[in-house]
């Protein structure tokens, strides 16, 4: 657009995303080495399946995001507009690309496919047999799907929680108003999308290949016709009840679509269970914030379409700036089903966490470990916040242009919010 608003706010959102990059890279490094120290009969079982899509991720994704990672965060001022966009295109699709193989490895150990136990010669592992079937088990697009359109929605919510903050603030007008302007509707659209089209597929997913895991996601202790969904509650594990506020059949017709489908409950499965209660408070977490986010958004988009009502409503706009804390907290309360979800196994139904760890390792040398990766990870939390909100603070270099504006300048419907501040402001 040769707009200059634009370029400085592509210049500024690069820099959080330089400092969102490097505290997934120091965070996630950890995990290729704790495979082979933690996870040792793990690694030996999967190796030829599960290692074969993480080294897929490494040559193919994450060498095609940090190749183009240099260019981007310094390009700006040295290649052209053009070649700019191409680098920084060419970071996205690599981040992209990297979460496909991420989860088709996830994804596999939560529905595996296309593969066969073979123990001779020894030790026992599982082989691929089929790469495809791998790739694509069962559970791979519903979930890539709920995971493309979490992590949008929490982007999307960052961009309008730091816009709102601005105009809360009265600094960087101009600038937060385009951004606010670009970031609202697509916040509505992943929120929407997320939480009434790819959250629903996922659960689907999960009853037609984990009932165990939906079992515990809505503590059913029996199976039961026109089963009902919880808003919230709480799971008697002692006692195998669950209580709370619940709509009745609400379960039985998200997951087979027919409000008599009898749901299998955890009574129906000889294995072992995972906490129950831990995946419930999890799952039903992460669908109260969804709950939440859809009105707020929805709310904003109305007040910003009803003669840009948006920018004078305090209230609403601190609402916003909450947003990306809440869209943070519902993708982890998502993992957490995921995960917790599928225990005790580490390979859903063919191996079992107790047997994938490695047998060298003590209780104790775990522990030290776990407790010295807390320390390290909250010190690691601390700078990225630090620096987080410094970059914030600091905010888009301002528009020489518009470096400042007079009340006089805005519009009519905001002229009173300022007028009782000096007549010209950031």
């Amino acid at each position: 657009t040769r707009d200059p608003k634009w370029r400085r706010l592509s210049f500024f959102w690069i820099k959080i995303y330089g400092i969102v990059f490097a505290m997934g890279v120091a965070t996630g490094i950890v995990q290729e080495f704790e495979f082979g120290m933690n996870w040792a009969d793990y690694s030996r079982f999967v190796g030829n399946v599960f290692g074969s899509l993480l080294a897929a991720e490494g040559v193919f994704a994450f060498f095609l995001e940090g190749g183009f990672l240099g260019l981007m965060l310094f390009g700006g001022n040295r290649l052209g507009p053009r070649m700019w966009f191409a680098a920084t295109a060419m970071v996205v699709f690599g981040a992209h690309f990297s979460a496909l193989w991420i989860i088709m490895a996830n994804s596999w150990m939560q529905t595996p496919a296309g593969f066969e136990i073979v123990s001779d010669p020894a030790p026992t592992r599982a082989v691929m047999t089929d790469f495809w079937e791998v790739v694509f088990t069962p559970s791979f697009i519903p979930r890539i799907m709920h995971v493309f359109f979490a992590a949008w929605t929490v982007g999307a919510a960052l961009m309008v929680s730091v816009s709102a903050w601005y105009v809360l603030k009265r600094r960087h007008w101009h600038l937060a108003r385009a951004n606010l302007t670009l970031a609202l509707p697509f916040f509505v659209f992943f929120a929407l999308a997320n939480t009434f089209v790819f959250g629903p597929n996922q659960a689907v997913e999960v009853t037609n290949n984990q009932p165990l895991k939906l079992a515990s996601m809505e503590g059913v202790w029996q199976s039961t016709s026109c089963a009902p969904m919880y808003i919230v509650g709480w799971v008697d594990e002692a006692a195998q009840a669950t209580s709370g506020i619940a709509i009745p059949c609400m379960l039985s017709v998200l997951a087979y679509g027919d409000p008599n489908a009898v749901v299998a409950g955890l009574d129906s499965f000889d294995e072992p269970t995972p906490p129950i209660n831990l995946v419930f408070q999890a799952y039903h977490l992460m669908l109260l914030i969804a709950t939440v986010l859809v009105p707020i958004a929805l709310l904003a988009a109305g007040l910003f379409l009803w003669k840009r009502r948006l920018f004078t409503l305090r209230p609403v706009l601190w609402l916003l700036v909450g947003t990306v804390f809440l869209a943070q907290i519902a993708i982890t309360a998502g993992w957490w089903t995921a995960e917790i979800g599928r225990q005790p196994w580490v390979v859903y139904e063919v191996l079992l966490t107790t047997d994938g760890v490695s047998p060298v390792v003590t209780g104790a040398e775990v522990a030290i470990s776990l407790g010295m990766f807390i320390v390290l990870y909250s010190v690691l939390l601390v700078l990225f916040l630090f620096l987080l909100n410094n970059k914030i603070q600091k905010g888009p270099e301002p528009l020489e242009d518009v470096e400042t504006v007079a009340v006089s300048d805005l519009p009519d419907t905001l002229r009173h919010v300022f007028s009782r501040r000096p007549r010209r402001i950031s």
